[in-house]
């Protein structure tokens, strides 16, 4: 259920496009985003940062897209969201010496500190390039290209990276980790 509420507005915002181009899309992806926060403020309470962040980063380049119809500011929001990640994690290691990914995830996972350090690094890598190829896609491909590779590119590139850094972590898990649920 949790998976299928992150993906909410990226869905609607695909299927509203397919059915009235990119303004209503990314009107729709506003709306989508806001119902979402507010879901989550009234089921759970809580609400990440990172989800405000892409609820702010949404109304601001959305509001900008539909205002100026022009679609770049769009097409610039993913990227913006990947280069706020990378930049929050690397700012984490660099300036206040905490990984944050071993902060989020910690609880879950019982890894050295070496593991982590390479996780994290390998976060930032994979954001930093995220932001750049959908740059690379908005401005080299038409927009129906963007949002077919915003919704199946990128998310199959992110399950790629995460099953390699299963892969990768799995070496450090003990026996009776890896049994658990």
């Amino acid at each position: 259920m949790k998976l299928l509420l992150d993906f909410f507005p990226i869905i609607l915002f695909f299927v509203a496009f397919k059915i009235a181009g990119i303004y209503v899309a990314t009107g729709v992806a506003i709306v989508a985003t806001i119902a979402q926060i507010a879901w989550l403020r009234y089921s759970t309470g809580k609400v990440e940062p990172m989800q405000w962040i892409g609820l702010a980063v949404i109304i601001l380049f959305g509001g900008a897209t539909i205002i100026s119809q022009n679609d770049t500011f769009i097409k610039w929001k993913p990227t913006v969201l990947y280069w706020l990640m990378a930049g929050s994690l690397a700012a984490g290691q660099l300036f206040f010496k905490k990984n944050l990914l071993k902060s989020l995830m910690g609880s879950q996972l019982e890894l050295p500190d070496s593991a982590w350090r390479v996780a994290n690094w390998s976060w930032i890598a994979f954001f930093s390039v995220m932001g750049v190829v959908n740059l690379w896609v908005a401005y080299n491909f038409d927009t129906d290209t963007w949002v077919n590779f915003k919704l199946f590119g990128g998310l199959g590139l992110m399950v790629l990276f995460v099953l390699a850094q299963a892969v990768y972590l799995g070496r450090y898990m003990k026996a009776e980790e890896a049994g658990k649920p």
